[in-house]
């Protein structure tokens, strides 16, 4: 009789557990799920990419919309586009922003050799760099936001097209966490 009792009082713990985590998960979702709502509606579809992953949301910015062909540094057309997600983004206080920028295979050439960039490494992490920097100067918490650049790593598309590496070329930013 008292095995039966412990294995009850067991398993209404282990159910009280899942159903807290449930409703943390839930709450993190609808935070992640307004995020998301509030970007869709910033953007329109040929600027960005809006993603809802579990627990993450993903927005996909077109290296063509950011930077000029071979460039890094921010256009005032490209802050316009930026400018768009910061009322959602200032708004976090746990919410992990992450900035990740991509390149396509193409070899890096003379004119960003002479400015010190070598590599698509080099391109992908200053441009992402710059993203930062611009959420930062823009009011998002510095705690909250990092940046990494991972060159020609992870193609969504083949290098072998111009529309391939078109693709190739963009900025991800992704917010993890539970949304405030």
């Amino acid at each position: 009789m008292a095995i039966q009792l412990k294995r009850r009082i067991l398993l209404a713990t282990m159910a009280a557990s899942v159903l807290l985590v449930g409703c943390v998960s839930q709450q993190k979702y609808n935070q992640l799920n307004q995020a998301y709502t509030q970007l869709k509606a910033a953007y329109q579809t040929d600027e960005v990419e809006i993603t809802q992953l579990e627990g993450q949301l993903k927005v996909t910015i077109k290296d063509k919309i950011l930077f000029p062909e071979g460039g890094f540094r921010l256009s005032s057309s490209s802050e316009a586009v930026l400018a768009k997600m910061v009322p959602t983004l200032s708004g976090f206080k746990q919410t992990k922003i992450i900035v990740n920028g991509y390149t396509d295979n193409v070899p890096i050439g003379p004119g960003l050799r002479q400015q010190g960039i070598t590599t698509n490494l080099d391109l992908s992490s200053k441009r992402a760099d710059n993203v930062v920097d611009y959420l930062l100067k823009k009011g998002v918490a510095s705690t909250l936001v990092s940046a990494q650049g991972f060159g020609e790593a992870n193609p969504v598309a083949p290098n072998n097209t111009p529309e391939g590496r078109s693709q190739n070329r963009r900025i991800e930013i992704t917010l993890v966490g539970p949304g405030t």
